[in-house]
């Protein structure tokens, strides 16, 4: 049987580190394809992956390129291209920016790979997936955003660390858009089975929620410089093996909403199924009075940001 094909697109910190992962994970053959300024580097970095194989014992083949042709009738494709806030930039410079990027990579995916399914991890997130799903023209079950499981494990770890329990004990939820708005709710975030709220103080819980919505800043301000890598990579990775492998696994993802939660025409983060076809199923949540309004605020951050879409 053909080993599936994984396309990762940019080999920075991100990207390099996913590649990594999926390698180990064993998911399937795993290219890098970065921008042709950057000359040998994917090469290098797939080399460099490639020496690590006998020693943690995966046998799938691992291309570092600057063209899409390596990439053609990948399975799934995930797009971390993009470059990060500098000084001085707004919110709406880096957006119009990044589209600019993730526009011309989904065009090369979509013609390269026209039956893959796309995760968007580039930022400001929601706002690249409207672009991958705007460009690509694929269904909307295609393309998905790297955003709520990357934000419940931030919440699940300061959950274990708060109870001193094991990580795995810890599930979390968190929707909304992936920024300052998101939404984590602390009803269906539990430690073996039982709710935090029995477990927690509100104020214990309230400092959580909030260190999870500053999660990313955290670590940009403990880096100085860069942002994050390992738990953005990890999740993705969860993503693609939830696909590949066809797991119907609940995670959160950024996904297109038309009606769902009362939200339409957007990308925001809620509990889906993931398998073979990508999105299978939305899970609706009965969320009570206060959190449904936290999840339209954080839909209306989205919304703005849309707009803001040259």
């Amino acid at each position: 049987m053909a080993r599936k094909k994984i396309t990762v697109v940019g080999a920075g910190f991100v990207g390099a580190t996913l590649a990594q992962r999926l390698a180990e994970m064993e998911l399937g053959d795993v290219v890098v394809v970065d921008i042709p300024a950057t000359e040998q580097m994917p090469a290098g970095k797939a080399l460099d992956i490639t020496e690590s194989a006998p020693i943690y014992g995966y046998d799938c083949k691992i291309t570092g390129t600057t063209s899409y042709e390596a990439s053609a009738g990948s399975d799934v494709v995930i797009i971390t291209a993009g470059i990060p806030r500098k000084p001085g930039m707004s919110r709406d410079d880096l957006l119009n920016t990044n589209a600019k990027i993730v526009s011309s990579v989904t065009e090369n995916i979509a013609k390269t790979s026209p039956n893959a399914i796309l995760i968007i991890v580039s930022n400001p997130l929601d706002a690249m997936c409207l672009v991958a799903l705007r460009t690509s023209k694929f269904p909307k079950h295609r393309v998905l955003g790297m955003a709520g499981v990357l934000d419940s494990a931030r919440m699940r770890s300061f959950i274990a660390e708060a109870l001193e329990v094991s990580m795995e004990n810890v599930h979390a939820m968190v929707l909304g858009g992936h920024g300052d708005t998101m939404v984590p709710l602390p009803r269906f975030s539990t430690v073996a089975g039982i709710p935090i709220t029995e477990l927690l103080s509100k104020e214990k819980i309230s400092a959580i929620n909030q260190r999870t919505r500053d999660g990313g800043a955290e670590i940009v301000k403990l880096l100085k410089t860069g942002s994050a890598y390992y738990a953005p990579s990890a999740s993705a990775a969860e993503m693609v093996e939830a696909i590949l492998k066809d797991k119907k696994k609940i995670l959160p993802c950024a996904v297109y909403l038309e009606g769902e939660y009362g939200v339409d025409g957007v990308f925001v983060g809620v509990p889906c199924k993931l398998g073979a076809r990508g999105l299978e199923q939305i899970v609706q949540l009965n969320l009570t009075v206060d959190e449904r309004a936290e999840l339209m605020k954080s839909a209306s951050a989205v919304k703005e940001l849309a707009a803001a879409l040259k």
